[in-house]
């Protein structure tokens, strides 16, 4: 029985005859343990709804249910050939007194299971330090790595382990932080493990001292708290819980928690120094060590497996490179027993069967197993991490390189069923990138870099809310006319969410340079430059500094600009540049000069190599081409081939609308019939006419057809802001004031809203596409008489103007009264015709684009670059 056990949870095959015999379903494999809900969300609700309320499920949130799959499984070369006494330390104590007869079958098993690994996993590309790699001021990866760098030192100390003093017997002053951080919620002390990870690598990126301070701290706080409990268990919760955990009883996820802190602790010693958080983790992981070798010894290792069916988290990965600094065979037996065998195993026979299952419970074991690759060398989990990676890129991921739908991945190739606000959860993003990652270290191949700077500029980037510290979304929408800021969660708050998304997203944030430059070790230093972020890199091995700037891109100039120039320092040798030619470029036009000395041809989809000795005069210009493009949903049934995203380059755009999304691409081959760049001109044509109501500044809006008065936003980056805004032009543009700097006046002028690009307001004051008489309006001086203040004056009635009514308040439409028909009383008629110019409260992002629609034209901007506005991704491009 133990060696059926053992090899049903290692054998692949072994696996579907245990699942058949044992009547298990084919999806308990994913977060089955009796009692739980299914996604973080859920669980989530049902720790925090007032008392007697209601938990939301999460597939509820969308269309309709999920698919279901099969079970499975592989495992692998197990430990070195001089381990076996670890493995047979795990033999069941039920064989103990068998004989030597069941003792040599559990030997054996291992032996078999061993593999043919050479004890590594070859030449990988090694990452740059990110103490010698820093952002450029100024740009959008600074704004973002300094916005979480704020919220980072905005934390409290004592508030963030406040719980783990509590749980240590210690004292605890001040109050707890909430949300999921809270002291009754079984997942609180995760962000802290996360928070741990996020200093240590934004410290390496800036060396701010108060951060490095504030970190340390949490260290030390975590120390005493270990010490105290003096078992080597580390948590903000009790170990009962994992008592619950191995009776497959019900707990929410508690080693997903003890991986985040495992991990945060590692990374203090590995990127921050910190000795002392490394004889912390290693604790931890001989805590847990004795855990599950008793677990497997009192009852059977298929015990253990079952126990995994919960979010785990990345413990197989962390583990792994912890016994890459110990080399201690307990922790490499310990990683191996958290491979999860169940969904390895499906990928391991490369069957797309991942419908159903917990999308960030698993993609962090695929990140294990990677692990596991570079450690033992077993090409198995090389094949299992590259067939993963194909599946999602091939029938999972949106066009923003993002997966997952309301947490969990649904049916192949039928992504069409699920588009909602609960699209893209941001954790998983987190982690493909590691996983992309790993596979381009690996391979060098250029379609993982691709991916990589992909799913950074649409799924990271996209989920700050602009330069508000601590305000960052769970999951990015992906339905027509959604908002990040409607949906189940909406942004989150500085103090009193902390979802799993939180703990991801400082990470994200503090880590913004640690994928640009790969170094090849060898007797010539090589150095891969695989994406093109304005930084500069310290780059040792070669005795240079390598300085690279981009050209701000805008959607009139076609072309990404990058420079990459070098400063030689005294020890300066020859050395190799590989620099990324990204596959989404026009291999038309592309061009390389060294020294303005031309390089030939550029292939798109592949490196651009150059050995030689360089100085410190020496520049390298690249020229991409960036062209339009779009790209189908991941749906195979033909009704929906026409539902498509449009690209420009690596950056996603999504048209501003609440919810049309029927663009008039027509039959035609070229995307230059129906999208068009918005010239330079439209920018100075902006305006927001304001009105001040009852001490309150109102703004004119335009919102489903209507023009109102609204209360004027607190916030940059809302819809009101949109509607609040106006292109106002003549017919001859050109001869137009520049409405910055100068007061509007003028005939014949025409106002576009905002979002609606190629529709004006007419004299009736509806919404029109034709350029009629009654389209136009006469820009006039205040009729109240103060400074900067203009009226708007019917362009076929002279004499009438747009007026807010009788009361011009927050919500009252606006209407068209005449001057001469309407007594002036207490000058309220000229207080209420009159409007103050205003800068714009909306610009225009420099890469936007105008877009023919069936009904209306859209105007499209990067989604990273959104905030509350309502926006459309794929759009129907077959009407």
């Amino acid at each position: 029985m133990a060696r059926g056990a053992a090899a049903a949870a290692i054998g692949v095959v072994a696996v579907f005859l245990v699942a058949a015999v044992h009547g298990v379903a084919a999806k308990d494999c994913t977060n089955a343990l009796p009692g739980l809900t299914a996604s973080h969300t859920e669980r989530a609700a049902a720790q925090l709804r007032p008392e007697g309320g209601e938990a939301v499920r999460m597939l509820d949130l969308l269309p309709h249910g999920h698919g279901h799959g099969h079970g499975g499984d592989h495992d692998d070369r197990h430990l070195t050939p001089t381990d076996e006494s670890t493995w047979m330390s795990l033999m069941p104590r039920r064989l103990l007194g068998g004989g030597r007869r069941e003792a040599f079958d559990w030997l054996m098993l291992y032996r078999k299971l061993r593999g043919s690994g050479s004890g590594a996993g070859g030449a990988f590309l090694s990452e740059a330090s990110l103490h010698d790699v820093r952002l450029q001021p100024g740009t959008v990866y600074w704004q973002a790595q300094q916005t979480n760098l704020e919220y980072l030192l905005l934390l409290d100390v004592d508030r963030l382990v406040w719980s783990f003093r509590t749980q240590a017997g210690l004292p605890a002053s001040g109050t707890p932080y909430g949300g999921w951080e809270g002291p009754n919620v079984e997942l609180r002390g995760h962000f802290v493990g996360h928070y741990l990870s996020a200093t240590a690598k934004m410290w390496a990126s800036t060396h701010n001292d108060t951060l490095q301070a504030k970190m340390s701290s949490v260290v030390d706080a975590l120390y005493d708290c270990q010490k105290k409990m003096g078992i080597g268990y580390l948590s903000a919760f009790p170990s009962e819980f994992f008592d619950r955990v191995e009776a497959i009883k019900a707990v929410w996820a508690p080693y997903y928690t003890i991986h985040k802190i495992m991990q945060g602790l590692l990374d203090q010693y590995t990127v921050a120094g910190n000795s002392k958080a490394l004889d912390m983790v290693v604790g931890m992981a001989n805590y847990f060590s004795d855990r599950v070798k008793n677990v497997i010894q009192k009852y059977s290792i298929e015990r253990h497996w079952n126990s995994l069916n919960e979010e785990t988290g990345g413990m197989n990965d962390v583990l792994y490179q912890l016994y890459t600094i110990t080399n201690d065979q307990k922790h490499l037996t310990l990683a191996h027993l958290f491979d999860k065998p169940c969904f390895l195993g499906l990928l391991a026979v490369q069957a797309d069967s991942i419908s159903g299952f917990h999308s960030n419970t698993h993609i962090p074991v695929i990140i294990g197993a990677q692990m596991r690759y570079e450690v033992t060398g077993d090409i198995l989990y090389k094949q299992i991490a590259t067939f993963f990676m194909d599946t999602i890129n091939s029938s999972h991921s949106y066009a923003t390189g993002g997966t997952s739908a309301g947490e969990f991945w649904t049916n192949p190739k039928r992504l069409a069923d699920v588009l909602s606000t609960e699209n893209e959860e941001s954790c998983t993003t987190y982690n493909m990138l590691k996983v992309s990652r790993n596979l381009f270290r690996w391979t060098k191949e250029i379609a993982y870099a691709d991916y990589y700077e992909r799913a950074l500029i649409n799924g990271v980037l996209s989920i700050q809310r602009g330069t508000d510290p601590g305000v960052m979304i769970y999951m990015l929408p992906q339905a027509p006319g959604r908002s990040k800021a409607v949906t189940y969660h909406g942004w989150g708050t500085k103090y009193d969410s902390f979802w799993c998304c939180y703990g991801t997203g400082i990470e994200s944030f503090s880590k913004l340079g640690d994928s640009i430059y790969f170094e090849e070790k060898g007797d010539t230093p090589v150095l891969n430059i695989i994406q093109y972020i304005p930084s500069t890199f310290n780059w040792k091995a070669a005795g240079l500094t390598v300085n690279q700037q981009l050209k701000a891109l805008s959607s009139l100039d076609m072309y990404l600009q990058v420079s990459l120039s070098t400063s030689a320092k005294a020890n300066s040798q020859s050395a190799t540049l590989n620099v990324r030619i990204p596959s989404w470029i026009s291999a038309n036009g592309a061009k390389a000069t060294l020294n303005d000395k031309d390089l030939g041809s550029v292939s798109p989809g592949s490196f651009l190599s150059i050995t030689k000795q360089w100085n410190s005069d020496d520049h390298l210009s690249l020229q991409f081409p960036i062209t339009l493009r779009t790209e189908a949903i991941k749906d195979d049934r033909p009704e929906y081939a026409s539902l498509q995203a449009i690209l420009f380059g690596p950056f996603v755009l999504a048209g501003l609308t609440t919810g049309d999304w029927s663009a008039k691409a027509g039959h035609t081959s070229a995307i230059s019939d129906w999208i068009a760049a918005v010239p330079s001109s439209y920018s100075s044509q902006l305006v927001t006419f304001t009105q001040e109501s009852s001490r309150k500044t109102c703004i004119l809006s335009s919102a489903n057809g209507t023009l109102t008065m609204q209360e004027r936003p607190t916030v940059d980056g809302t819809d009101t802001a949109i509607h609040a805004t106006f292109r106002v032009y003549s017919q001859d543009s050109a001869g137009q004031h520049d409405t910055h700097t100068a007061t509007l006046k003028g005939t014949s002028l025409q106002i576009e809203p905002f979002d609606l690009p190629g529709t004006v307001i007419t004299n009736n004051l509806t919404l029109s596409t034709q350029k009629s008489s009654d389209s136009f309006f006469n820009i006039v001086p205040g009729l109240d008489g103060k400074p900067n203040s203009v009226s708007l004056e019917l362009g076929t009635k002279p004499g009438c103007f747009l007026v807010t009514g009788a009361d011009y308040s927050v919500g009252t439409k606006i209407q068209v009264s005449c001057k001469n028909s309407l007594p002036s009383i207490n000058g309220i008629f000229e207080q209420a015709a009159s409007f103050v110019q205003a800068a714009p409260l909306r610009q225009y992002h420099p890469i936007s684009f105008i877009a023919k629609g069936v009904k209306r034209n859209f105007l499209l901007e990067p989604l990273y670059s959104l905030r509350d506005e309502f926006y459309t991704v794929y759009f129907n491009l077959g009407a």
